[in-house]
């Protein structure tokens, strides 16, 4: 069976827009593959073979690039010089001239042949695309929708191409199902074998990051600002955010009227992950207390050779400071890069003249403005009320007196 011209270009038309790919790349593919053909039927296979083909009508045309010499000894590569002066006049010993040839069709074996060479080609052409047009996404969250879940491996469609999302890069006890639809942050784009390869995550920072990003504009516009982020997914996030204009609350930006802006990112990473917004401070021991709310901290002795501080608290404050398996102070810990160890405050009576002596340390009383978790808020005590027959009693004298 013949390879039939017509039929190919407009198959080739049609491919070019099930692939989503520029029909010029398209028809390069389908030109590169029928000059093989054509060097299979027609010519031979060390032949320079170019061609090129009509998408409206069909038509075929080949270029075989041959050397002019003065005796020809293998026409398949070589023309005469009077042979090469009829296509060009001005052709000496040497050149090399392209000979025209048309082409009406293929046979059966070369159809074949410049199938599969089409087939390859297009298939590379498509990856080529795909890397393109998603390395410019690394970085940013996207759409995603869960094709299918392979052990600890979950393989999401990401419209033009896949990609996988690693146990390492998940929510702590989400659950992923086929046809799910959610958002995820596009970490690389790797090349393999088989194409290239799309790494997707909802466990990193950078995710929540971004869900905030789309949440508060005040960030497109520089009023407000994340200086430093940590997380555990699944389980805790804490947020330091600042402002840079003078009378915005940081805090009260990111968290929203009545919660709406921080509970629209909780809705997408899931309700059993807390986020703790705090207000970030370029002083240490105020950045540190900050850091642990909702831990009210009575003083913290910083060791700035070693990096680290120790914090008092309340000794009811304890177990709050340190969290369910110590994730509040670890979190807090790396939120501010300092090494933190919280001590109950009966401690700091007794220790700080001997500590103080030790290494070279600053200590200082954490002031209240510091920070907003730290702030005691003091309810007036309610007036007791009387009893009602002491009320009856109180009215009857007064009825009496104004009697009188």
């Amino acid at each position: 069976m013949d390879l039939n011209m017509k039929q190919l270009a407009q198959a080739i038309r049609a491919l070019a827009e099930e692939k989503n790919l520029p029909e010029e790349t398209v028809q390069e593919v389908v030109e590169q593959a029928l000059a093989a053909a054509y060097r299979r039927d027609y010519g031979e296979r060390e032949q320079e073979v170019r061609v090129t083909m009509n998408l409206n009508t069909g038509d075929v045309d080949a270029y075989i690039t041959k050397e002019v010499v003065e005796e020809v000894e293998n026409p398949a590569y070589e023309l005469s010089v009077p042979q090469a002066q009829v296509m060009q006049k001005d052709a000496k010993v040497g050149d090399m001239v392209e000979v025209h040839e048309s082409v009406n069709s293929f046979g059966r074996v070369a159809a074949q042949t410049a199938k599969q060479v089409i087939l390859q080609r297009l298939r590379e052409a498509e990856r080529e695309i795909v890397m393109n047009e998603y390395e410019d996404k690394i970085g940013t969250v996207i759409n995603a929708l869960i094709s299918r879940v392979e052990g600890n491996i979950a393989r999401v469609d990401l419209g033009k191409a896949q990609g996988i999302m690693p146990r390492s890069e998940q929510i702590q006890g989400e659950r992923y199902y086929p046809g799910q639809r959610l958002k995820v942050f596009l970490k690389d784009v790797e090349r393999g074998p088989r194409g290239p390869q799309l790494v997707v995550s909802r466990g990193n920072t950078q995710f929540i990051e971004w869900l905030f990003r789309a949440e508060v504009p005040e960030m497109e516009s520089g009023a407000v600002e994340i200086k430093g982020m940590a997380r555990e997914a699944g389980v805790r996030t804490k947020l330091a955010v600042n402002s840079t204009v003078p009378g915005v609350d940081p805090v009260g930006t990111f968290v929203g009227g009545h919660g709406t802006r921080v509970n629209a990112v909780m809705s997408e990473i899931g309700e059993q992950e807390k986020i703790d917004i705090v207000i970030w401070d370029e002083k240490p021991m105020a950045y540190i207390t900050n850091a642990l709310s909702p831990t009210k901290v009575a003083s913290v002795v910083l060791d700035e050779a070693t990096h680290k501080a120790k914090v008092y608290v309340p000794e009811d404050q304890l177990s709050i400071a340190i969290g369910k398996g110590g994730q509040n102070v670890r979190l807090a810990s790396k939120l501010t890069g300092y090494e933190l160890d919280i001590e109950a405050d009966k401690v700091a009576q007794a220790a700080p003249d001997t500590e103080a002596t030790a290494v070279p340390q600053t200590t200082a009383q954490v002031p209240k403005e510091a920070s907003q978790s730290q702030t005691n808020t003091i309810k007036p005590q309610a007036p007791k009320l009387k009893k009602k027959s002491e009320l009856e009693n109180s009215l009857l004298e007064a009825i009496e007196q104004h009697g009188e």
